[in-house]
């Protein structure tokens, strides 16, 4: 079963916070992601949540952090400068395992850049926003469907891996207006994950003494279980080591709880590749181009085919891997100057065609269809 909401891509992931179970929001308006917050406002009083509006970007991810470590899905949204400010508490959450829903509305940058228009200049930045050694988890909708669908599956991977998911839309699809067809709410019910509960004698209550491929178990506050919580490395318990082994180990587990799980993390679409000869990646509002040049260039009898990472990271290696093998003739096309091209050419070996754009403009099916016929 599915239903119809006319909506913009900004409120679509709004509206799926909401059936997710998201229970608080903290933030602070940036464009072009305010309408994120501005439906939140409205929707949060009526599920019972709270919405806060704190006074800068930094103090919003704060209360979204503090309001998840009492045991509630939380989001908070901004674009890129946001993230910038947002950095230290971001990185706060990866190393305590917080979840925590980060939502990001790409716009050109660095600094202000162009507000109001469209660019995929984050994607970097979405793989390390804080110092320090982690793995991180961003998806990237190319729909309006998907701004809703990937809204749901951020919160729950961020709930069974303890992390934060970034969730990467750009101005384009973020205010794109329409209609899209999504899953029924029983559906969405049927699919949700919550994060795991110890519920054992609370002297044998240790968060983080969990095996190397998990994630910590982090009951809600106020509860009766007592560990600590801290940005420092640290043992079983949370509280604070210099321990060689328990900080290597510590490390070593934020990294393999998701990458080895890697298939459990990893989304994509192949579009018209079974018998193609040339392969253009592209991700974001540019995929939407992208699929209308491949349908014109099949047309007219050029055998070409789409690849599109939805989750960007961890990036779609093995699948890179394959088509890096069977393709010769391949074209990565992003709104920056070349972000996703350097894991793309990382993961396959080789040089590969590149179009972007930083001027906050969209890339077009005939710009994208004529760096096609160049190579």
């Amino acid at each position: 079963m599915s239903r119809e909401i006319i909506s913009s891509g900004n409120e679509l992931v709004a509206h799926a916070a909401i059936d997710v179970g998201c229970k608080f929001f903290g933030g602070y308006p940036i464009t072009p992601s305010s309408e994120v917050a501005h439906e939140m406002s409205v929707l949060l009083p009526r599920e019972n949540g709270s919405f806060i509006q704190m006074e800068d970007e930094i103090g919003g991810i704060s209360v979204a952090l503090g309001a998840a470590m009492s045991g509630v899905k939380s989001m908070t949204a901004t674009s890129g400068p946001g993230i910038s400010l947002k950095s230290e508490q971001i990185g706060l959450s990866f190393m305590a395992e917080i979840p925590l829903v980060i939502v990001n509305v790409m716009r050109g940058g660095p600094s202000t850049g162009l507000p109001t228009r469209v660019a995929q200049g984050d994607i970097a930045q979405a793989a390390h926003p804080s110092h320090g050694d982690f793995q991180s988890i961003a998806l990237c909708p190319g729909s309006l469907e998907e701004a809703y669908t990937e809204t749901v599956r951020a919160f729950n991977l961020a709930e069974k891996f303890m992390t934060p998911v970034f969730l990467l839309l750009d101005e384009t699809l973020g205010h794109m207006h329409g209609k899209a067809t999504v899953p029924d709410l029983a559906e969405i019910q049927k699919s949700i994950i919550n994060r795991r509960i110890f519920n054992g004698d609370k002297n044998d209550y240790k968060p983080y003494g969990v095996k190397q491929d998990e994630s910590a178990i982090l009951n809600p506050f106020f509860q009766g279980y007592r560990y600590h919580i801290t940005g420092l490395h640290h043992g079983p318990t949370g509280f604070p080591t210099e321990d060689a082994v328990l900080s290597q180990n510590l490390i070593d587990r934020l990294f393999n709880k998701i990458l080895g799980k890697r298939n459990e993390v990893v989304a994509y679409e192949e579009y018209k590749l079974e018998n193609a000869e040339i392969l253009l990646i592209a991700y974001g509002s540019t995929s939407r181009s992208a699929k209308e040049a491949v349908d014109r260039l099949r047309e007219s009898g050029i055998k070409i085919g789409l690849f599109r990472p939805i989750t960007i990271w961890p990036s779609p290696k093995e699948e890179l891997e394959k088509l890096g093998k069977r393709f010769n003739k391949i074209l990565v096309a992003e709104l920056n100057k070349g972000q996703f091209l350097v894991e793309v050419e990382h993961i396959m070996k080789k040089e590969v065609g590149f179009l972007g754009k930083a001027n906050g403009r969209p890339l077009s099916p005939t710009e994208i269809i004529n760096k096609v016929k160049e190579l």
